[in-house]
């Protein structure tokens, strides 16, 4: 037997090898069906995953942090499984939660994707979350790993694989598809209500410009519709908050290719406005004994060094201009 401490204090006995659900289950079976998953001495477990030794649990349900991460990484597995089926020999980076939802990088290879497939995907996920597949983990020794992605010729796994060990390396199958994943994720898909990819974007592997760029497709998921279009009315009301339509509407600020994406040009609204909070600053500051001192916007190439900025930003942030032949810094 296994003493398992809650948070309230309370200890509880089981069998070795029980799981946060069975701990779930003896507590209530409404409780069962509200969690996702479970803190484990600190570190969040599938609900599944059997206890071998006294521990501390937390059950998590999908309004706590833990939850919310756990089922929206198990959701990206989902929309993987999905985009498995209508584009064979897709591959995988990574996709890991976010803060209002999941998101995966992936190869499409020569595919075109744009939003209109998000519709056709979104759907798909949707007949495979109703399908109730389990999470199934399962460790894997490294050779056997490394044989199976390279089989399935998905080298950004490889890549993952190259920096793992012997005894750290887990398998997760949903359905018919197989991810390597730390996890944790949600006991099946069932518990996947409501979904919607809400975006596309571009993403260099490894956020390195000279690697392909590949596909980051975001989505989020809820374990209710209602949660869902309480979702999507928050951010078309967020849009009708936009700060850069406001800006424009009330002719605060525009923008201009030419001066470069998110550098404002402040029109004659805007620059009383910035006085006016720059007055109140100096205000508060005087009333509050500081005194102001100036500064030079460059520096000494060394500065830079040190302060190890230049070896990532010398090729944009820092160019080495010339003036009449002689460097400024």
């Amino acid at each position: 037997m296994i003493k398992i401490t809650l948070p309230d204090g309370s200890v509880r006995e089981y069998n070795q090898g029980a799981s946060a659900l069975d701990v779930a289950l003896s507590i209530s079976t409404g409780l069962a069906k509200a969690v996702v998953s479970a803190e484990v001495n600190g570190e969040i477990w599938d609900l599944t995953r059997p206890i071998m030794k006294g521990s501390s649990v937390k059950l998590l349900k999908f309004d706590d942090e833990g939850g919310k991460s756990t089922f929206w990484h198990s959701s990206a597995h989902l929309m993987a499984e999905a985009l498995e089926f209508y584009y064979p020999g897709v591959k995988f980076w990574v996709g890991p939660p976010v803060e209002n939802g999941f998101y995966y990088d992936v190869d499409l290879g020569d595919a075109k994707f744009t939003s209109e497939d998000l519709v056709k995907v979104e759907e798909k996920m949707k007949e495979l979350a109703a399908q109730d597949n389990k999470y199934i983990r399962s460790e894997k020794p490294k050779q056997e790993a490394v044989a199976y992605f390279t089989e399935k010729g998905d080298e950004y796994k490889l890549d993952l694989l190259s920096n793992l060990q012997d005894g750290e390396i887990t398998f997760y199958t949903q359905g018919k598809f197989t991810d390597l994943c730390r996890g944790p994720h949600i006991p099946s898909t069932g518990l996947i209500k409501a979904i919607k990819l809400t975006n596309l974007a571009g993403a260099y592997w490894k956020g390195d410009e000279k690697n392909k760029q590949l596909t980051r497709i975001y989505g989020i998921t809820f374990p209710k519709q209602q949660q869902l279009d309480e979702f999507n009315k928050m951010m078309e009301e967020a849009k009708l908050r936009d700060h850069r339509l406001l800006g424009k509407e009330l002719e605060i600020f525009a923008f201009d290719d030419d001066v470069g994406p998110g550098l404002p040009l402040w029109l004659p609204k805007g620059a009383a406005l910035i006085e006016k909070l720059e007055n109140l600053a100096k205000k508060q500051e005087n009333e509050q004994g500081y005194v102001r001192v100036k500064t030079p916007h460059i520096a000494k190439e060394s500065m830079y060094l040190r302060s190890g900025h230049l070896p990532y930003y010398a090729d944009s942030m820092f160019p080495l201009w010339n003036w009449m032949g002689t460097s400024i810094i």
